[in-house]
This record gives C-alpha cells, structure tokens and sequence, in this order.
C-alpha cells in the first residue's frame, strides 16, 4: 500500500493556497499549512473552511521556523505560494517585500537543505508574469514564454524575480526538484478585495443590492492575460508531477483591459452604460504600470497537457456572481459556489 503524500504549503490562506488545499484534499494528501504570527487574523476562517489543512505557525522571515516546519510536515511536496503579492503595496514597502517575497524563498530553500529534505521533496516556487515588465522591446508577438527576457517594473516584480533565479539554482546546484510556474494574472472567487478584478465584482455587487453607489479605480487601459485560479494551481500541481523539474508559463494566450473587464462586469446586472458607476483616482495608479502582459501556455499544454477549463467571460460572471450571493449574505466568506 502506497504512502501517503504529504504536502506542505506556505501563502495557504491566500487566494492560490485554498483551492490548492481542495485540491490536494481531493487527492487524498495530508496538508500542512503554514500560518504566520499568532493571531493571524484569517486562521479562524482557514479551519472553518479547509477542517483537514494541519497548521504551523512559521515564518518565510524566520528560518528556524522553516526549518522546525520542515521537520513536522517531512513533506513529499512544497508549494511555495506566500509572497507579498500586491505590486502597489510593494512600492509603499519594498524592503518587506523584498524580504518575503524573495529572501523568504532562500530561507525555505536552505530549510529544506539543511534537514535534509531536498532528496525527497519536490518544490514548487509560485514566479510572476510581473517579471517580464510589458516593456516594447521585449515583449513578443506570440506572448512571454519560458525563454523570454525579463525587466521586471515593481519591486514585487524584483523580489520575485530574485525568488525565480535563487529557485533555479538550488535546482542546478543541488539537484533538487524545483519546478517554477511563470502564472499570468489569474483570478476567481478568492481573489483579495485589494485586487482590481474582486474590487470590480464587489463593487458591481454592491451597486446591484444598493449597498454603494459607485467604485474608485486608477488606470482603465492595462490589458492582463486573465485566467481562473482554479484552473493554475492545477498547472502547480502537474508541474510537480512532472518527470523533470523545468519552467512553465500559464497563461490563457489573451489579453483584456480593464474596461473590458467593467463590461462583461456590470452587464450581469444589466447595466450597458458603466461609466456613471466609475470614478477614478491618482492614488491607485502606479508609478511605474505595465501596459500589456501577454503568456504563451505552449510549453505547459504540450509537455504537462495542461488546459485551461474557465474562459474570460465565465471567469467575470462567476466572480459577480459570487459576490452578490456573498454581499446579500447567501453563504459564508471564503465559500466557493463552484
């Protein structure tokens, strides 16, 4: 009779990490999920909804903690999803971004060396499109792929970068399975309210059950490779199912703007005309924003048979959905209806 797998899975109350704990749930592997400071605030949430995810409490800063949760979980598989995520709070704090996002991924790296464990587990490092940067020069016909140069626009983007490099170098270092996943945007029910896309679906929400009268937003125009999150992190997950470790790029091989996204948006409501709804404000652009970000899946499609199931329209309209069954109070936050 087989082992069973154990996965151990930092960023687990983030967005990526709950429908990855469903889905490895579903697999029948015990999960570990790491948890930071004592009174995390989403802890209560995370055992309300994912019973089955066993706890540590950690810290991608604090390397005895990694090395301790290490030693717990003896994991066959890592999924390294926690990062300071949001590239406008990465410019109001790039030191901690730097830290997290990318000195925390050396921290568990050396974590796993030093116990031991690189024999064994298998890596997952969860890399950005911000990497790219979306500057002309460098931006390809067909979309980034796997080979393409990066010039990354945010220090988010520098953090992660760095997360990338150091990740491929324990893997042609030591040899370790280190599989990195270059994810384009995506998106879906979990998405955090500080996001464009979820800050879009809330505030349609809320203007459809006359809780607000209107959404505040910076740029309109950046067009994002948007898919479902659902769909990505069964791409982590094939990754590390692979028989080699490499570099994939998810993507859905189109772009949309934002004010594609606002259309299909306020059209669940019926509304035609969004533009009353709509204001917008300095405070939420960036200083330095990325005009189009475009991936090439092809690599993942043909050496994972990796597919993605949620098409842009589907993914607009189950995230307004959500929300207005989630703001008229029809189930519990975090709940899926998928």
């Amino acid at each position: 009779m087989s082992e069973t797998k154990r996965a151990l899975v930092t960023g687990i109350t983030g967005q990526d990490g709950g429908h990855l704990a469903e889905l490895l749930h579903g697999k029948g592997y015990e999960i570990y999920g790491l948890i930071r400071g004592q009174r995390n605030a989403r802890k209560e949430a995370l055992e309300r909804e994912f019973p089955y995810v066993r706890m540590i409490e950690a810290d991608l800063t604090d390397q005895t903690s990694l090395i301790n949760a290490v030693l717990i979980s003896q994991p066959h598989e890592v999924y390294n999803l926690g990062a300071i995520s949001h590239v406008g709070y990465s410019f109001r704090n790039p030191q901690l971004t730097s830290d997290i996002t990318a000195k925390g991924v050396l921290n568990l790296l050396e974590a796993l060396r030093v116990t031991g464990q690189q024999e064994t587990a298998r890596f997952y490092q969860a890399s950005t499109s911000e990497m790219f940067g979306g500057l002309d020069y460098n931006r390809p016909g067909n979309g980034y792929s796997e080979e393409s140069l990066f010039h990354p626009r945010s220090p988010y983007g520098v953090a992660k970068l760095y997360a990338h490099w150091i990740a491929r170098n324990y893997r042609e270092s030591y040899g370790m399975f280190v599989a990195t996943g270059i994810l384009f945007n995506h998106e879906g029910e979990r998405r955090g309210l500080e996001f464009v896309t979820r800050k879009i679906t809330n505030a349609v929400a809320g203007i459809h059950l006359g809780l607000q009268d209107s959404v505040t937003l910076g740029d309109l125009w950046p067009k994002r490779d948007w898919g479902y999150a659902g769909d990505y992190v069964r791409g982590m997950w094939q990754m590390l199912q692979h028989d080699q470790p490499d570099d994939f790029v998810l993507a859905t091989g189109e772009t949309h703007s934002i004010e594609e996204f606002l259309t299909l948006a306020f059209a669940e409501i019926g509304v035609e005309d969004w533009s009353p709804y709509v204001k917008q404000d300095e405070a939420f652009m960036r200083p330095a924003e990325v005009d189009i970000l475009l991936g090439d899946p092809g690599k993942a499609e043909r050496v994972l048979g990796w597919k993605r199931e949620v098409d842009f329209p589907a993914l607009v309209r189950l995230m307004v959905k959500h929300d207005i069954a989630l703001r008229s109070g029809e189930f519990l936050p975090g709940a899926s209806e998928r």
